[in-house]
C-alpha cells in the first residue's frame, strides 16, 4: 500500500500544484491593454473668410479679369514680383492707391467704404491664392 499511497500523495500534489498555478495565472491581474496616443488631427489652416468675401464683393470686379492691369489671383508669374516686396508694400498700394507700369490701383480698389482691416483681408486672401 505504501507505494499507492505515496503516488496517490504525489499525483494529488501535482494536481494540487496544477489547480493553484492555474489560480494565480487567474487571478493575475490582465495585462492593460496598449494604450495608443491619439494622433493630433491639424485644423487646416483658417479661411480667410473676411478677404473672401471683400474680394467677392469689390475685388474681383478687376481682379478676376485683369482689368487696367490688376493681377488676377492664382497668377503666380503676375503676383510673385509683387509679393516679394512684402505685405506691406502690398497693403499701402491697396489702400492708398497705386500707379505703375503694368497699370493702376484705386486706393481702397474703388471701395471708399471698406475699412483697412477688410482691405488687407483681400489682399491677404489673393496673396494665398497666388503663392
Amino acid at each position: 500500500m505504501r507505494g499507492i499511497f505515496n503516488f496517490s500523495a504525489a499525483a494529488a500534489a501535482l494536481i494540487l500544484l496544477t489547480a493553484c498555478g492555474q489560480k494565480e495565472q487567474a487571478a493575475a491581474p490582465a495585462a492593460a491593454p496598449e494604450v495608443v496616443a491619439p494622433v493630433p488631427v491639424v485644423a487646416a489652416a483658417a479661411e480667410n473668410a473676411l478677404g473672401k468675401s471683400v474680394f467677392g464683393k469689390t475685388c474681383a470686379m478687376c481682379h478676376a479679369a485683369g482689368v487696367a492691369g490688376a493681377p488676377k489671383p492664382g497668377d503666380k508669374a503676375d503676383w510673385g514680383p509683387r509679393i516679394a516686396q512684402g505685405n506691406e508694400i502690398l497693403y499701402k498700394h491697396a489702400i492708398e492707391g497705386y500707379t505703375g507700369a503694368k497699370g493702376m490701383m484705386p486706393a481702397r480698389g474703388g471701395g471708399s467704404t471698406l475699412s483697412d482691416d477688410e482691405v488687407k483681408a483681400a489682399v491677404d486672401h489673393m496673396v494665398g491664392l497666388s503663392r
